[in-house]
C-alpha cells in the first residue's frame, strides 16, 4: 500500500538562488546573493509523509520535481533563515542517492515567509504530541483509586440559614386580581369623621323664624276655604278695569253661522269650517 502525503501548505511564486560557501559561523546573509536575478523561479509545497516533513520545489505549469528537503526539526540545519532579512532562507536539498547542497530561497511576499514559519511549528508540535501519547499508552498511567476504603466513613456539615430580609412571620403580599386590574385600597384605620353640615339641628334650635305651629296652620288654611266675603265682587270689578286697554285689543269671536252655510240643512246645527 502506498503511504499518503498532506499537503500542509503551498506557495505558487518562490525564488531559488545559488549561495556562496559560508565562511563563518554568523550565519547566512541574503545581502550576499544576487537577489535581482533568481536562477530558478517555481512553487513550493510543504507536505507531510509518515510524521516525515518535507519541502518540494515544483515547476508551476508541469508539476516536475525540481528539488526536495526533508526536515527532521524545525529550526535545525534542514531550513536555516538568513540573518538579514525574514523572506529568505536557506535549504539542504537532497537527491535520490543521498547526496546534499545549499540553495537559498525567498519570497517576493513577507506573508509568505510567515506562513511556511507557522506551518512547520505547527507540524512540530503535533509530533511531539503524538510522540508523547505513544509513551504513556506503552507505560501505562496508574490508575486512581478514589473508593473508600473498609471503615473509613465521611462527616459533612450542612449549615442552611435563611436568606438576608426574608421573615418567617412576615405576612404574605395581597395578590393581584385576576382580571389584571386594580383591586381597592382598603380603608385607612380608624375611619373618617366629617364635618356636620351647616344649619343643622342645632341651628334650627336656635334660629328666631321658627316654624307656626299645628293651631295657626289650621286658622290659616279656614280662612283660605271659608266663604268669599263682600269685598271680593268690587275687587274683581277694579281688576276687570285696569285690564281695560288690554281687552280692547283683543280679538273678536266670528259671527254665528247662517243656515245658509249649513249646507242646506236648516235647523241642523251644523257649521261648516
Amino acid at each position: 500500500m502506498d503511504e499518503y502525503e498532506s499537503v500542509l501548505l503551498v506557495k505558487n511564486e518562490v525564488f531559488v538562488y545559488r549561495i556562496p560557501p559560508r565562511t563563518t559561523n554568523r550565519g547566512y546573509r541574503a545581502a550576499d546573493w544576487n537577489l535581482g536575478t533568481p536562477d530558478w523561479t517555481g512553487r513550493m509545497r510543504l507536505v507531510n509523509r509518515k510524521q516525515e516533513c518535507i519541502v518540494k520545489l515544483e515547476d508551476k505549469t508541469t508539476g516536475e520535481l525540481f528539488a526536495k528537503c526533508p526536515i527532521d526539526k524545525y529550526p535545525g540545519v534542514a531550513i536555516e533563515p538568513v540573518t538579514d532579512s525574514s523572506r529568505y532562507f536557506v535549504l539542504r536539498i537532497q537527491d535520490e542517492g543521498g547526496r546534499s547542497a545549499f540553495i537559498g530561497v525567498g519570497f517576493g511576499d513577507r506573508s509568505d515567509s510567515f506562513d511556511l514559519n507557522v506551518a512547520l511549528q505547527d507540524h512540530f508540535k503535533w509530533i511531539k504530541k503524538e510522540e508523547e501519547a505513544e509513551k504513556e499508552k506503552e507505560e501505562g498511567k496508574p490508575s486512581l483509586d478514589l473508593g473508600f476504603k473498609e471503615g473509613e466513613t465521611i462527616k459533612i456539615n450542612m449549615k442552611i440559614t435563611k436568606k438576608e430580609g426574608q421573615d418567617a412571620t412576615s405576612r404574605p403580599k395581597p395578590k393581584a386580581p385576576a382580571g389584571g386590574g386594580l383591586g381597592l385600597l382598603p380603608p385607612p384605620p380608624g375611619g373618617v369623621k366629617l364635618a356636620p353640615p351647616p344649619g343643622g339641628a342645632g341651628a334650627a334650635t336656635s334660629s328666631p323664624t321658627a316654624t307656626p305651629s299645628a293651631s295657626s296652620n289650621a286658622d290659616l288654611l279656614g280662612g283660605l276655604v271659608g266663604p268669599p266675603s263682600s269685598s271680593a265682587a268690587p275687587q274683581a270689578a277694579g281688576n276687570a278695569e285696569s285690564w281695560g286697554d288690554f281687552t280692547s285689543a283683543a280679538p273678536k269671536p266670528p259671527p254665528p253661522a247662517s243656515n245658509s252655510a249649513s249646507g242646506g240643512s236648516g235647523g241642523s246645527g251644523w257649521v261648516t269650517f
